[in-house]
């Protein structure tokens, strides 16, 4: 192969200096001989890009603003409402939507299959009273989403047929929240011990009995929550493959839990090195229903599960629990990565009940939560020496006024409503492995109590909180709490005299007052909507009317979503007592599924909400608003024929390239040339210059830097990032190194159409047991791809020869990469098996391994 560098001129001076000015390895661009079209082995990229929902890599977990959809089938409306929706809205049955392209939302986004965990569906009769409902919050209404992907268009047709169901459901739904608001007149409190406890085991195997950790009582508790960390640090661990050690962990917990009673395991749940148990007493299980198990990573890409959280939520009586086990970011300095961390788990963290008729619930809607784990919170004392010797005095309060946690907590910036018991014990971080020795390695890190218990929610006394010394096969202590907590359980004889009552009641009011609802305004505009920036405005809502009511967003005709992918109503649903009300939030948020349409034009922010009241009329709401268009989420194409920032780029023109892209395209691969334009005068870039910028600030500033692309960058500084990319040539790029790789990632992860084409995805597949015929492949990209591609292998095979500084391993980057570079089409994504993934990963090792040369 022959080496060139990137010789083009920029209209714009900054950007010629910098592009003219590559250090060595930003300037390594291929050129190659091009494939001849008649080589039976070409495959010509004849069909034109469409803008597709990209969905989630299965390498990588959720972002704030992505998890998987939850199918629930289209709840019916009434028929009067839907006959006012068409009269108002005639023309709506005609505007599209992104839903209807298959967009998955941007906001949540959950695997059914993987969620509904053995869940009880319970069916009451209609002359007996409903099971007990557990009581909603509606400050935490999170709305229900479906499949938008697999459910039909909905009719009117389809609605006037399901109506008499619709109108049930109302009616059951309304019951169930009158119910639930009169609970304490028909449950009573009994008191359950539960046993809580966490352990970071450093990666090692159990190596002696758990039992001076698990059976520190005489009295048995009635349930187990045991969460553990680092459970393994494999890189195959790392990237969701099974792991050996979960099943040596579950067994050596099994075989060491209380013997006077008897325990069956109620669920279990992992991700990467985090897992989390929960047993009950066998006479307890049948009491315990509604069970769902979530993950959220919180590492790059707000994806990666090295650090996260895993939770399992359940209805104990009648009393709903919420066990969140966490690792969260690690290092002295970092507390504000912990407490991002914290946020992002409490808002991405969401679980689907088993009554679809309900939305899903978060974290903090539940009676009981309980927060444990490596929290990774460390002491504002640089000394080890100085903390070992106030450790040494026992004067453990004033070390514990240093404590991160306690500080950030007492600042409201995480765990702010949460409790914690007094620490009585020494710091369980950090020790020599299989001793009692505080750390002498080089690094000497400084005692700290990482591994803690908190808790919210009422009727929950702590009875002891303390470590376990006698346990050393970790350099973390493993910690435990015992709590004694008040569960409500259910007076059925009281249970079903209030269901009748209110049954009566409700048959008097429903004749003679409809609902009524009042709102504070109907119109909402949105400046300046900016790529995974939010916005959110609010407006209330209050009922007017004599009766209870209950308020819901609802699609518009011809619709499967109440609203386009951008936009979010929290809450999208709930009830309302008379004069009561409630605020509802108005959020806009650009994700990588949303940004391809709003950047060219296609779509705009503009959309009408109809809020919808059972019984009663549609009440409907204008959104508007301006967006600036970025780099993030433009084909490589566009970008490569833009001298100038994309904000500087008029809108008619960025349609015009959008347009033109895939002409060019084809053209790179049939050899007619570049394709000429007023934008791009000569040969368009060989890489965007947006992409060369982020990898030359990497190679010149991070070659030598720990945890590259396994450290997640901070939010505040991957909007400065993009923000200036969108708006300038800069010459040095704002935030840390590890902020300035994530960008590198998202910009990636957001192309409408990755750097190895979606059509030859499977040949990429088909052909990686050969190194000789993953290059022919990569002859066969467009111009542009093709370079793109060189330039990263060039750019992550120098970021290997120095992995004994950065930690970075080939098979780390060939599986972070692959998921990015060689995504599969979106229509084979829910297909792609563990044997597809693991062939991109090997498509990608020889590149990483002897370069691309022939």
């Amino acid at each position: 192969m022959r080496l060139s560098c990137l010789g083009h001129r920029t209209q714009a001076g900054s950007c010629s200096s910098a592009l003219t000015s590559l250090s060595p390895i930003s300037r390594i661009l291929i050129q190659s001989q091009e494939k001849d079209s008649s080589d039976p082995d070409y495959i010509p990229i004849n069909s034109r890009f469409r803008c597709v929902q990209e969905a989630e890599e299965t390498l990588l977990i959720d972002i704030a603003a992505n998890t998987h959809l939850k199918a629930s089938p289209m709840e019916p409306k009434d028929s009067s409402s839907w006959h006012q929706v068409e009269k108002n809205l005639p023309g709506l049955s005609q505007a599209s939507s992104s839903g209807a392209l298959g967009f998955e939302d941007d906001f949540t986004a959950l695997s059914i299959e993987e969620k509904r965990n053995g869940q009880n569906n319970q069916a009451g009769s209609r002359r007996e009273p409903p099971p007990p409902p557990v009581p909603q919050n509606r400050q935490f209404l999170r709305e229900r989403e479906g499949s938008l992907r697999d459910q039909p268009k909905v009719t009117n047709t389809m609605r006037k047929m399901f109506l008499p169901s619709s109108q049930s459901g109302q009616r059951e739904g309304l019951i169930k929240h009158l119910l639930a608001k009169r609970e304490k007149a028909y449950v009573n409190l009994h008191n359950f011990r539960f046993f809580v406890g966490t352990w970071n085991v450093n990666g090692q195997s159990p190596d002696s009995s758990l039992e001076p950790w698990l059976v520190c009582d005489s009295e048995p508790p009635d349930v187990y929550c045991i969460g553990f960390q680092e459970l393994d640090l494999s890189t195959e661990a790392f990237f969701y493959f099974d792991s050996v050690k979960e099943q040596e962990w579950l067994t050596a917990v099994e075989k060491a839990l209380h013997p006077h009673a008897k325990y069956k395991k109620v669920q279990m749940v992992r991700l990467v090195g985090m897992m989390l148990l929960i047993f009950a007493k066998k006479d307890q299980l049948s009491n315990i229903r509604e069970i769902v198990t979530e993950s959220v990573g919180t590492g790059v890409m707000g994806k990666m599960g090295n650090k996260g959280g895993v939770a399992v939520r359940f209805v104990f009586h009648n009393t709903t629990f919420c066990i969140v086990n966490s690792h969260l970011a690690a290092h002295v300095e970092d507390f504000e990565r912990r407490n991002q961390d914290y946020k992002d788990i409490c808002a991405r963290m969401s679980f689907v009940t088993p009554d679809e008729s309900l939305p899903h619930v978060n974290i903090m809607k539940h009676d009981v939560v309980i927060w444990l784990g490596d929290l990774n919170y460390r002491l504002c004392l640089p000394d080890a020496s100085e903390v070992k010797s106030l450790i040494s005095k026992n004067e453990l309060q004033k070390l514990l006024t240093y404590d991160q946690l306690n500080i950030q907590r007492t600042q409201k910036k995480a765990f702010a409503d949460f409790t914690e018991g007094e620490i009585k014990f020494i710091p369980t971080y950090k020790y020599d492995s299989k001793t009692d020795r505080w750390d002498s390695s080089g690094k000497c890190r400084v005692p700290a109590w990482c591994d803690r218990i908190l808790w919210r929610g009422g009727n929950i006394t702590q009875l002891r909180y303390g470590s376990h010394m006698d346990l050393k096969t970790s350099d973390h202590k493993p910690v435990s709490a015992l709590f004694r907590i008040g569960v409500k359980v259910v007076d059925e004889q009281k249970y079903r005299k209030l269901f009748e009552d209110i049954v009566r009641l409700m048959d008097r009011m429903e004749n003679d007052f409809l609902p009524s609802l009042e709102l504070s305004r109907r119109e909402f505009e949105f400046q300046n909507v900016k790529f995974r920036q939010l916005q959110k405005q609010k407006f209330q809502i209050t009922n007017n009317g004599q009766v209870t009511c209950h308020f819901s967003f609802i699609p518009k005709l011809n619709d499967n979503h109440y609203c386009k992918p951008w936009l979010r109503a929290e809450p999208c649903e709930g009830y309302l007592e008379p004069d009561e009300s409630t605020d509802i939030s108005l959020d806009v948020y650009v994700s990588k599924d949303s940004v391809t349409l709003l950047n060219s034009g296609e779509d705009k922010i503009e959309d009408i909400l109809v809020l919808h009241l059972d019984r009663g009329k549609d009440y409907f709401l204008t959104i508007s608003g301006t967006y600036l268009p970025s780099c993030f989420g433009t084909s490589l194409e566009a970008l490569c024929r833009m001298r100038r920032p994309i904000r500087e780029v008029p809108v008619t023109k960025l349609i015009d390239l959008g347009e033109d892209s895939f002409l060019e395209k084809e053209k790179s691969v049939l050899q007619m040339g570049a394709l000429d334009s007023e934008e791009a005068s000569g040969t368009p870039l060989q890489v965007p210059k947006e992409m060369w910028l982020l990898v030359d600030h990497l190679f010149k500033h991070a070659c030598h830097q720990e945890d590259l692309f396994q450290t997640p960058g901070m939010q505040e500084e991957l909007e400065q990032i993009i923000d200036c990319l969108d708006t300038s040539i800069p010459e040095t790029i704002p935030g840390s190194n590890h902020s300035v790789a994530e960008a590198l990632l998202i910009f990636l992860e957001a192309l409408p159409e990755p750097v190895i084409c979606y059509e030859l995805y499977q040949r990429c597949l088909d052909w990686s047991h050969s190194s000789r015929l993953c290059r022919q492949v990569i002859f066969q990209l467009p111009r542009c791809h093709r370079s793109v591609f060189r330039y990263l292998m060039s750019f992550l095979r120098e970021l290997l020869r120095y992995s004994e500084d950065n930690k970075v391993s080939v098979t780390m980057i060939a599986a972070l990469f692959s998921s990015l570079l060689l995504r599969p089409p979106p229509n084979l994504v829910t297909k792609q098996s563990q044997q597809d993934r693991q062939r991109a990963i090997n498509f990608l090792y020889s590149f990483l391994l002897a370069g691309d040369e022939e």
